[in-house]
């Protein structure tokens, strides 16, 4: 059985201190590949050292972050560029809008938004999106990109049906991790109406660890928790689960 953890920050300085033990802990659990999102420029360096450190289990994504999204964000976006420039990464991402954070960038990350989503087609590279009450705004940049060549994840989603729905008209896997397992999380009353080659499965480690972990920190053996509920929801075995969304993982990477 491989699982793939779509969504992960490994460079995050929650895992200073156990980093290599829970990476380990995470693949001897059978999930062995990682696909690491960008936030900004000043988390590069600390991605390339991961991918270095674990050459056959970590994928890089490159991208600006909505939350990083301010009065430098050009600055920020031509580092984007520069590193899509210089390398291959396997996405664009994580991009999106967040609204919870602060309202009055939007116009701003709408622009960044929509940049990277062209620099995406452009490389011919998937999209991870990162939307925060944010849905109509997402849904209104997607609509304006909307093309055979865009496609991707979107990341950590949370919404109800209609807009996984919505999502999926727009190429998009549905990432799906912890919240699933969350007794509020609701996405659980609907999931299993969603064919399973439409999902992928996350983490977002170290946030959103699933039940029974909730309000720890989380790290990526814990997808196991979240490939339980899916099996659970879909009434399939975990290898099932494991095998579909691995291959649609593969098919959003290509790796």
């Amino acid at each position: 059985m491989i699982v793939t953890d779509t969504h992960t920050h490994l460079y995050s300085d929650a895992f200073d201190d156990d980093r290599a033990a829970m990476i380990q802990r995470a693949i001897d659990n059978n999930v062995s590949r990682f696909f690491i999102p960008a936030i900004d420029s000043g988390y590069t360096d600390s991605m390339l050292q991961l991918e270095q450190d674990f050459p056959n289990n970590v994928f890089l994504m490159m991208g600006l972050h909505p939350t990083s999204v301010k009065e430098n964000y050009k600055k920020e976006l031509a580092h984007v560029e520069e590193m899509l420039a210089k390398r291959h990464f396997y996405a664009v991402g994580e991009i999106g809008i967040d609204l919870y954070w602060d309202t009055s960038t939007l116009a701003i990350q709408k622009d960044a938004f929509k940049h990277q989503i062209k620099l995406a087609k452009h490389y011919k590279l998937p999209i991870v999106i990162h939307c925060r009450d944010a849905f109509d705004e997402i849904f209104e940049v997607l609509e304006t990109e909307k093309s055979d060549d865009l496609f991707g994840i979107f990341h950590c989603f949370t919404g109800i049906l209609e807009q996984a729905q919505k999502a999926i008209s727009y190429n998009m896997k549905l990432g799906i991790g912890g919240v699933a397992t969350f007794k509020n999380g609701k996405i659980d009353q609907f999931l299993n109406q969603i064919d399973l080659k439409h999902i992928v499965l996350e983490t977002d480690s170290p946030y959103l660890a699933p039940k029974p972990y909730r309000g720890k920190r989380n790290e990526s053996a814990y997808i196991i928790k979240v490939l339980e509920k899916l099996s659970e929801l879909y009434e399939l075995p975990q290898e099932k689960i494991a095998e579909v969304t691995t291959k649609n993982s593969k098919d959003i990477f290509n790796i």
